[in-house]
């Protein structure tokens, strides 16, 4: 807090509604906002999302280039993630340091995250990459100048000549529709805990109830 590096809510009168703080790992590429808790007494209006919000907001003004990350099970908090831009990511993108993961000790499921050797648990990974956001905005940019400056025209994919006289075919990247198939992802959630938490199975039985499942998951 000495740092400003948290986000406190409180009341008019100074009643202290929610908290919320940032960490810094691997030397400040990474950012994860910590420690989001709201006063059982204001829960239910909205107080955790506007935390979210403006810790989100914190943590680009302070680190500007780096991204932003968090583990979650919470279904509400994922959804808030994603409307800041966060998109669900595998364990390997997210930060290696190992002062990090040990803060996961304290969890239940610490047991199915060393048993995996750190490629997955329950949690799932989400995370905000500036550099990305931005290439993305760019390419959106070109996109729409070439479509209002060729409105008559279809014209895919789109030619630009580099300065070495090659010609690069500029495709348009293909978005994630994280946001539009959110049940979609909740259903991918509990599939993921189902098979996680009783993995051991192997059986004919169980492996023809996992085929089912991803067939009508997809």
């Amino acid at each position: 807090m000495d740092e400003g590096k948290a986000v406190i809510a409180v009341t008019a009168k100074g009643e202290w509604v929610g908290f919320c703080y940032i960490e810094a790992w691997s030397h400040g590429k990474f950012v994860a906002n910590s420690g989001l808790i709201v006063n059982p007494a204001f829960r239910g209006h909205g107080v955790a999302k506007s935390i979210k919000h403006r810790i989100f907001e914190l943590s680009r003004e302070k680190y500007p280039e780096s991204k932003i990350f968090g583990l979650t099970t919470g279904l509400a908090v994922m959804k808030i993630n994603s409307e800041l831009g966060y998109e669900p990511v595998t364990y390997s993108e997210l930060t290696d340091d190992e002062e990090f993961w040990k803060g996961c000790r304290s969890c239940v499921n610490f047991d199915i995250l060393t048993a995996k050797e750190r490629k997955n648990c329950l949690c799932t990974g989400m995370l905000y990459d500036p550099a990305q956001k931005l290439k993305e905005a760019e390419e959106k940019a070109m996109r729409d100048r070439a479509a209002a400056e060729h409105k008559t025209v279809s014209v895919q994919p789109q030619m630009m000549v580099a300065a070495n006289g090659n010609i690069d075919m500029l495709h348009p990247k293909k978005q994630r529709a994280f946001k539009e198939n959110f049940r979609l992802f909740e259903r991918w959630l509990r599939y993921k805990r189902y098979v996680l938490l009783k993995g051991g199975n192997t059986s004919a039985a169980s492996n023809n109830k996992k085929k089912f499942f991803l067939f009508n998951l997809f």
